[in-house]
């Protein structure tokens, strides 16, 4: 449909002029960053786009294992695209001390021939691209923070213990979510306004001002196959909403798993629900599964600012303060009442006779 001559939608450099008029002594340094990461995204949705047709499909290196990042999984050839495009859209500018991807081992530096800034970034620059191979909607996540004082003074190089800053120190944080329609989510500390790329233009467009999340719901977002290793209270929150209108809930309940965070968010943020990557005992070297920086702090802060919650499934994630720059955690997420519900769950004893799940029973269809 071709786009009308006149409308009455904000373009994202409309919507952060209009931010920055709350802040007169701003420098715009923020505003300049925000559209950096925005072009950024606009790149990666476009390589997404024509997939196989531009040969970006498929493992990162020439042999057929792939390369393996810090995290020790194999890297898509889009993953690294993705983390090159964000690292040379933000480096350039000014506006940024230093940044940290979930794809590189150690804080990236600035070059030297460019200006530093007050900021620092982290990112995931391809959530969920195992899936990307059959077509399902990714993402790429970032979140902002200030650059400690002395960074900023010294114009040193950061180090790791620099961006170990707990999430509600978050200026910022967003996401791009590259499905049927390319979409920039993004708060700054003012709630959660939700931008679709306009392809005649190339514009991000405000669409969806002012997202808030529903507190109840009656779905849920959880990888049903790691359930043996669930903890308790976990166990027990799943097996009520599976016994439905029956069980102590008194509702029936829908399951949902997409294995792509972004993809997961989104839908909560659209229609409620709530989103578990629970801390289990699958591998008890790993505290969580999801990196608390890349991933749990910046939508922790789009979730709480949309009017929802976000856990670790016992605390607030925000209050989190990380020890390592890729730190794994668990991560509970979206409607605020079902939330506590898991919260409160963690806190209370519960009998393990109460918690046989007819699911995953001996003479279930999902016994061993």
């Amino acid at each position: 449909m071709p786009m009308t001559l006149r409308s009455n939608r904000s373009t994202l450099t409309q919507f952060l002029i209009e931010e920055r008029r709350r802040f007169p002594s701003a420098s715009g340094d923020f505003n300049s960053l925000i559209l950096d990461v925005s072009l950024a995204c606009k790149g990666i949705a476009k390589a997404v786009a024509f997939g196989e047709l531009a040969g970006v499909m498929g493992n990162h290196a020439a042999d057929e294992g792939g390369s393996v990042n810090v995290q020790g999984e194999t890297q898509k050839k889009l993953d690294v695209l993705s983390n090159e495009v964000f690292m040379q859209r933000t480096e350039w500018s000014g506006s940024l001390a230093g940044m940290a991807s979930e794809e590189m081992d150690a804080p990236y530096q600035i070059p030297k021939q460019y200006p530093r800034g007050n900021y620092l970034i982290v990112f995931d620059p391809l959530d969920g691209s195992s899936n990307i191979d059959v077509n399902v909607s990714v993402g790429s996540i970032f979140s902002i923070l200030r650059a400690p004082q002395e960074v900023i003074d010294s114009g040193r190089d950061v180090l790791e213990a620099d961006f170990l800053q707990p999430g509600c120190k978050q200026v910022a944080a967003g996401y791009a979510l590259y499905g049927p329609t390319t979409m920039l989510v993004l708060t700054v500390g003012d709630g959660v306004n939700g931008f679709t790329l306009d392809p005649n233009i190339g514009e991000f467009m405000l669409t969806h001002p002012k997202l808030r999340i529903p507190e109840d719901t009656q779905e849920f977002a959880i990888n049903a196959s790691n359930a043996r290793f669930w903890e308790v209270p976990v166990k027990r929150y799943v097996d009520e909403c599976l016994a439905g209108k029956t069980g102590v809930r008194g509702k029936d309940f829908n399951m949902r798993w997409i294995a792509s965070m972004v993809a997961e968010a989104h839908r909560i943020l659209m229609r409620g629900g709530v989103f578990m990557y629970p801390r289990d005992t699958k591998d008890l070297s790993k505290p969580g599964r999801l990196r608390l920086l890349y991933e749990a702090n910046p939508m922790g802060m789009i979730m709480e600012q949309a009017g929802g919650r976000a856990s670790t499934g016992e605390m607030p994630m925000l209050q989190v303060k990380p020890t390592s720059l890729h730190q794994r955690i668990g991560f509970v997420f979206g409607s605020k009442n079902e939330v506590e519900r898991i919260e409160r769950y963690h806190h209370e004893p519960t009998a393990k006779a109460e918690l046989t799940n007819p699911l995953f029973a001996e003479r279930s269809l999902f016994r061993d």
